[in-house]
């Protein structure tokens, strides 16, 4: 299988992505806040047939350009025809499954051209079973379909760097690779603006600086690339741009884009080195091996595959450590290539003339290793004790069974046993995630307090219209599962839509809202005062406070 895979293969491994994927992908609720905004806006704009702005409720979301908005609302125009319900929040993250998928492919093709045909099955194994991939999968966002932009760009660009020394190709031939770098360029751009072109970019300059040569880089075409990207992206770019004035570039560049370079957006600005600390989580289960290709790929360093590897991965990686907005899947498009380097080093038993590398670098690398995953699957175990203050036997029996896999993955890889340490180590992560997704974080009713909110509105509602308005909550997921009229405000105007439209309204009240609702209802209904039809506690794992709220309507109801 040197330096291709064959059909059967790629087969094997969307199924196998398929597989560990599919548990949770349509129990799990909407998560807050981006994929329950991505998710509603997608539902505004399907409901509207507005496929040129971007707006969650009456608010324009303009931080990213709107091919996932696009993407979503088709697939959910298509599922829902099918299954009768558009606010089923699992079609809208299909476009985050078939991307995750495509990405798994298309990261094995390029380990394969790289490092031979066992090492990108390897590759495409790992990218499919990593955790932060898995989580992207499920989700309703951008970040797996902008995987399969980046890993289909590269792909065109390794081939152009391996063949550089051949004679060009002519014909239909010279326009495969710069068709598929360009056009994955534009989609990205659809996706999630440049951020395909700083991996695609950084890569290049890398390669140039590090050879001393450059020529090579015009087979990409760039004048007739740059036609392509535009082609692709600029129709709705000016469309957005007139309808808007010009609003959308100075919220989606202006302000979010380089708002994440100045300082930290939305609370999440940190320190560099945290991607490299994070890593043994995001790449678990196979975080050590990456640490134990490190002196190997220093080693190969002078051969092409290798070298277009470390290119990948060391400017992204710099300029997503010093950004100070971090969030642990930023470097995702980076993991391919580190797949591939650990695929390839593995294969050739870390360069050692025997299975076992260095004893300290082992020790240090496994420890780590089994420190994330470990760590990630006892959080699993102990989150439904912290919220719901319940032991989950399903959670708990995770721990040891998820730890012995990962052992015999450890050992079996280290001692050159390929299968039954591969297959171990899919084991545990098919395992973690199937009892994680599939079972334990559907159950922890306290994290979903959106579910329970729209639960106990289906219950109670007076009307089939009836319109919720919510105090002191205001999480995104709220307004995805109630529908885009749901009001968002303190307990005055909680308290004035009730006494505006008795019959019918509701009003979701949080603790600390409740004196200031109080202080409206109690002169507007005297000493009957609201009906109170149920109340919902909690956790809000985004501020991380408990919550308790009450459904209240007219008295009487």
């Amino acid at each position: 299988m040197t330096g291709r895979l064959p059909l059967y293969a790629y087969c094997l491994l969307a199924l196998l992505s398929a597989g560990l994927f599919l548990p949770g992908f349509s129990s799990l609720p909407p998560f807050d806040r981006d994929e329950a905004r991505f998710a509603q806006a997608s539902s505004q704009m399907l409901d509207s047939g507005n496929y040129v702005d971007i707006r969650f409720q009456e608010e324009t979301r303009y931080k990213k350009p709107v091919g996932i908005y696009w993407l979503q609302s088709a697939s959910t125009a298509i599922a829902s025809a099918v299954v009768g319900d558009a606010k089923a929040i699992w079609t809208y993250r299909i476009p985050s499954f078939l991307g995750a998928i495509l990405a798994v492919l298309a990261s094995a093709w390029v380990g394969a051209r790289l490092f031979g045909g066992v090492a990108g099955f390897l590759t495409g194994v790992m990218m499919a079973s990593c955790v932060v991939l898995g989580v992207e999968a499920r989700m309703a966002k951008t970040d797996a379909v902008l995987l399969a932009t980046v890993v289909l760009g590269q792909a065109a660009l390794a081939q152009l760097y391996l063949t550089r020394d051949q004679a060009a190709p002519t014909g239909r031939a010279a326009w495969r690779s710069p068709l598929l770098f360009w056009t994955s360029a534009g989609l990205g751009i659809l996706i999630k603006g440049p951020i395909v072109l700083l991996v695609s970019g950084g890569t290049l300059l890398a390669l140039a600086l590090w050879d001393r040569k450059a020529a090579w880089m015009a087979r990409l075409k760039p004048l007739a690339g740059l036609g392509i990207v535009l082609a692709i992206a600029a129709p709705w770019l000016i469309a957005i741009a007139i309808k808007t004035n010009g609003a959308f570039f100075a919220e989606s560049v202006g302000h979010d884009m380089l708002g994440k370079v100045a300082g930290g957006q939305e609370g999440k600005g940190l320190p560099p080195g945290y991607y490299l600390g994070s890593f043994w989580i995001t790449f678990a289960p196979w975080s050590f091996l990456a640490l134990l290709a490190v002196p190997w790929a220093w080693a190969k360093r002078r051969d092409d595959a290798a070298r277009f590897c470390v290119a990948w991965i060391i400017p992204s990686w710099l300029v997503f450590e010093a950004v100070p907005t971090k969030l642990l899947h930023y470097t995702l498009p980076v993991f391919p290539a580190i797949a591939a380097l650990a695929a390839a080093a593995l294969l050739d038993h870390f360069g050692r003339s025997h299975d076992h590398p260095r004893r300290l670098l082992t020790a240090v690398a496994v420890g780590l290793g089994a420190l994330g995953f470990g760590a990630l699957t006892l959080a699993v175990a102990a989150l439904p004790y912290l919220v719901d203050g319940r032991i989950d036997p399903v959670g708990l029996a995770l721990v040891p069974a998820v730890a012995g896999l990962f052992a015999l993955s450890a050992r079996g890889l280290l001692h050159g046993q390929l299968r039954s340490g591969v297959l171990a180590g899919l084991a545990a992560a098919g395992l973690l995630y199937a009892g994680t997704y599939g079972a334990v974080l559907p159950a922890v009713n306290g994290v979903w307090i959106s579910r329970q909110a729209a639960q106990a509105v289906a219950a109670a509602k007076p009307c089939p219209n009836s319109v919720v308005a919510s105090a002191g909550y205001s999480e995104p997921s709220l307004v995805f599962l109630l529908g885009a009229p749901t009001k968002l405000g303190g307990g005055g105007a909680a308290a004035a839509h009730l006494v505006a439209d008795p019959a019918c309204a509701l009003a979701l009240v949080e603790d600390r809202e409740e004196a200031a609702f109080r202080a409206v209802t109690d002169p507007a209904f005297g000493l009957r005062g609201p009906s109170r039809l149920a109340e919902i506690s909690g956790v809000n794992y985004n501020t991380g406070k408990r919550v308790h709220l009450t459904l209240y309507a007219r008295p009487g109801n």
